[in-house]
């Protein structure tokens, strides 16, 4: 029900208030399996996709947003997981696995969903070198991978900020990628890299961000 809102109450407003520049959305099928695989600016990001994109999108989202006690948890757990999200614990293989499963579950459904290759928020508004989670759902799905550059949620909601302004923000979607010629070739580290750069090296095209060839710290963000 709450994302019936969202979609018919919150994202119309949110495009009113914010109007935000939404460019290639054509480039996102409208129906079966597809990753969305954008930067990582903001909080508000997981919010901002959804606002502009015509399909359910689900996202994986940090453990603690689940994992909280009373009101507030119970609040925070029913928020995220009505949107969709998938938690996933940092750190943890076998949970981070589970979460892929998910993931997986999501676009064998035919679903939409949405993953940072980063791991983590920006915090020096950069592009960081991107984790191969990504690329090994690609190639064990072998769902299409639209690239997003996101310019401007840093300034909506910076990583301090507890609410968001009223700043421009541009959504560019890139041409899907597809890796078929990777079939079977999940489990090749080098595979697996050379897969997420090229998708990390597509949405640096389309942010104009920076590049910073290191992982961003996921304990300071």
């Amino acid at each position: 029900m709450l994302y019936t809102v969202m979609k018919r109450v919150v994202a119309p407003t949110a495009r009113l208030v914010y109007r935000p520049s939404v460019e290639g959305l054509e480039n996102l099928p409208a129906t079966g399996p597809v990753i969305l695989a954008p930067n990582h600016l903001s909080f508000i990001d997981s919010v901002v996709i959804p606002v502009v994109v015509p399909r359910r999108v689900s996202f994986l989202a940090k453990a603690e947003y689940f994992d909280g006690k009373g009101v507030k948890g119970a609040l925070s757990r029913y928020f995220f997981g009505s949107l969709g999200h998938v938690p996933v614990r940092r750190g943890a293989g076998r949970a981070a696995r589970a979460s892929l499963d998910t993931a997986r579950a999501v676009l064998d459904a035919g679903g939409a969903f949405a993953i940072y290759p980063e791991g983590t928020r920006s915090l020096d508004g950069r592009l960081h070198r991107g984790r191969t989670g990504v690329a090994r759902l690609a190639l064990e799905s072998g769902a299409p991978v639209v690239p997003v550059g996101l310019v401007g949620t840093d300034e909506v909601q910076p990583v301090d900020a507890r609410l968001p302004r009223v700043r421009p923000v541009t959504i560019r979607f890139g041409e899907p990628l597809r890796f078929e010629r990777y079939a079977g070739l999940q489990d090749s580290l080098p595979v697996l890299r050379a897969v997420t750069d090229e998708i990390v090296y597509r949405i640096l095209e389309l942010s104009g961000q920076e590049y910073v060839d290191r992982y961003q710290n996921t304990a300071a963000a």
